[in-house]
């Protein structure tokens, strides 16, 4: 993309949208936290101009790389902000990551700061002590760490919003890494506020909504979509440290949204308290980062009421597709595409493919990421000759228009020549009522290529069903190349920390 010229470039940067909707009202509540109270908007905005000082007194400059892992807490967010604000690229890092993957992403960014917890600050110190330029500051989530004693200390009047090009990087998030090494998805000002301002829209943010935030902020899902949807309402955030099923149910009738992760809403199904009633005053409940199975659908409209908005996003992109705010919500599908994107599957020769035709599913739009950090090449293999970014997902599409994920290219199985898509197999054995949910994967098989292979968790653990009785009744409903040569009883499914099944993991250890 070119860039065009402008006189105005600080107001390319996404800060300053945020900035103007949270001038409106800058004593109203936006962060509620169970421990530390109320934090208004003015609280939280003064802070991050106070850290976007530090930033600038430490060295911090334009285009420089911050990495942050750090516990959940209002000064993470002020400093996210800061961040913006001050032209850095924030790098959020899992607070799970060990040593080796630190030291990974530290080596392959080349951050001018790295921020983290103290107490693990000692860590962090051995792999700093290795980048000379990279500086090593503290934050911790009661509201301690070096970073904060340095804004108390009166670091002179934060610098004026720093002056981006639209295309200029905003945040770098790495891919998990489950085929190869991690990768930097670049997100610019213009992918973040082009993708915040189409989920305004399509989801009726108002003024008034109170959101329930039990996300981590270190992922697309928890950072930018809650939370921009949230400051570009000037809402109420009831901020949470982490998914608490029963803190959850008591804050519902003080709320109007909640995000979540799949997970969430099966651990809130098991919760006695979750009735429509105590969820009388909820206006939309949205599910995404894995896929929702439909009995929980149909579960959580039965006890509440209200049908899930499922949509369909990724890290290089922010969000793409959404079930919609007002008409059918349908299960197993994540909707039509957003505002401003376009979405296509097509075959293995590029042909758009009809309706009802699995495919690969590509996408284009002002969300879609700029590229991966300092791998061009890799960059330009994921994107189309006409400008579509390749998403590495199976799809297909209704008459109507509604998208469906089957799943991930590489989940395809082909067995003895045939296609078989997890997803339909999975469907048929989580409708199953001895089954929780389930992961179908293809094993190697001397014969066939690949086997197709079902791990099911049982609906009861103390009576789990024999598994060639499940084969036999798959067998009445579907094609028999489908139906798995074996299915493996699980205690649970390996998963990552946003609730997505790991089927690689299931690969690996059961190969042989």
């Amino acid at each position: 993309m070119t860039p065009q010229p402008t006189s105005h470039p600080a107001a390319h940067n996404l800060y300053t949208t945020l900035a103007q909707r949270a001038a409106a009202t800058p004593s109203k509540p936006f962060l509620i936290t169970p421990e530390r109270g109320t934090w208004t908007y003015d609280e939280a905005f003064g802070l991050a101009e106070h850290l976007s000082a530090v930033l600038e007194q430490i060295g911090v400059r334009r285009g420089d790389r911050v990495a942050v892992q750090v516990d959940k807490s209002p000064e993470a967010v002020a400093l996210y902000l800061a961040c913006l604000h001050a032209g850095a690229v924030f790098l959020p890092l899992n607070t799970a990551y060990k040593r080796s993957e630190l030291a990974f992403f530290i080596q392959d960014a080349e951050p001018r700061l790295v921020v983290g917890a103290p107490e693990r600050a000692e860590l962090l110190r051995g792999i700093v002590a290795e980048h000379p330029a990279t500086r090593l500051e503290t934050l911790d989530a009661a509201g301690g760490g070096s970073l904060l004693e340095e804004a108390a200390a009166g670091i002179g009047p934060a610098p004026a919003t720093a002056a981006v090009h639209p295309d200029d990087p905003a945040s770098i998030l790495y891919t998990s890494g489950t085929t190869g090494r991690p990768k930097g998805a670049v997100l610019s000002h213009r992918n973040l506020s082009a993708n915040a301002l189409a989920l305004e829209a399509a989801w009726g943010w108002r003024h008034d909504d109170v959101l329930i935030h039990a996300l981590p902020i270190f992922h697309v899902h928890g950072l930018f979509v809650a939370l921009h949807c949230a400051m570009l309402g000037a809402s109420t955030i009831h901020f949470l440290p982490r998914f608490d099923a029963g803190q959850i149910v008591a804050l519902l009738p003080e709320a109007t949204v909640l995000m979540g992760v799949p997970t969430f809403y099966t651990r809130l199904l098991q919760h006695e308290g979750l009735t429509a009633e105590q969820c009388r005053t909820m206006r939309l409940f949205v599910a995404g980062s894995a896929p929702l199975q439909e009995q929980t659908f149909e579960a959580w409209r039965a006890r509440t009421g209200h049908a899930i908005l499922e949509r369909y996003g990724m890290t290089e992109t922010g969000m793409n597709l959404s079930n919609p705010l007002d008409g059918e919500r349908r299960p197993g599908t994540v909707g039509r595409p957003l505002p401003g994107v376009r979405a296509r599957i097509v075959d293995d020769t590029g042909h758009e493919v009809p309706p009802g035709t699995p495919g690969s599913l590509q996408i284009r739009g002002p969300n879609v990421f700029n590229g991966y950090w300092r791998l061009p090449e890799k960059t330009r293999e994921e994107f189309t000759d006409d400008g579509f970014f390749i998403t590495g997902d199976m799809a297909q599409v209704s008459e109507d228009g509604y998208y469906a994920i089957i799943g991930r290219e590489k989940d395809l199985i082909i067995s003895g020549g045939y296609n078989v898509y997890p997803k339909e197999v999975e469907n048929e054995l989580d409708a199953m009522d001895e089954v929780q949910e389930s992961a179908v994967v293809g094993l190697d098989h001397p014969d066939l290529g690949e086997a197709v292979t079902a791990f099911i968790v049982p609906a009861d653990a103390n009576r789990p069903p024999a598994g060639e009785t499940l084969i036999q009744r798959l067998k009445a409903e579907l094609a028999g190349y489908k139906v798995p040569k074996q299915v493996h009883v699980v205690d649970e499914l390996p998963r990552n920390t946003m609730g997505k099944v790991q089927k690689n993991v299931l690969r690996e250890q059961h190969s042989a």
